[in-house]
């Protein structure tokens, strides 16, 4: 099953841990990831530390454990590639997972691509 296939239909929790350049780790709740290929994700950010951590260490995973208990998921290894500010896009990926993204929300977000360096199941490898 390709990314975009399992993102889709998957359903559960997802996590994404950065650093900063000094190394000090970050974990923070994030939906699933926009698959915009099987080489690239993006993730909607607000200035928040992990973007600030981003921009000084571009290396982050994200982990999605799937619902229904078990060890069913995936692990991502991904890079930063760029970020945009298009309010367009931004919307767009918005109207996607609206309980993550109110509507009255108004601060700054970014559209923060990355990409996947590695694909690896929840447990093992």
């Amino acid at each position: 099953m390709n990314l975009s296939d399992y993102f889709e239909n998957a359903e559960g929790l997802g996590i994404l841990a950065t650093s900063d350049s000094d190394g000090m780790v970050d974990i923070a709740v994030y939906s699933r990831p926009h698959v915009v290929d099987e080489t690239t994700v993006a993730f909607v950010m607000k200035e928040r530390l992990s973007h600030r951590n981003l921009k000084s260490n571009p290396h982050a995973a994200y982990m999605f454990v799937e619902q229904g208990g078990g060890c069913a998921g995936k692990r991502l290894y991904l890079t930063m590639i760029r970020e945009e500010t298009n309010t367009s896009l931004v919307e767009e990926f918005r109207k996607r997972q609206p309980a993550m993204y109110p509507a009255g929300d108004d601060s700054n977000k970014y559209i923060v691509f990355f990409q996947v360096e590695n694909v690896w199941p929840l447990v093992g490898d």
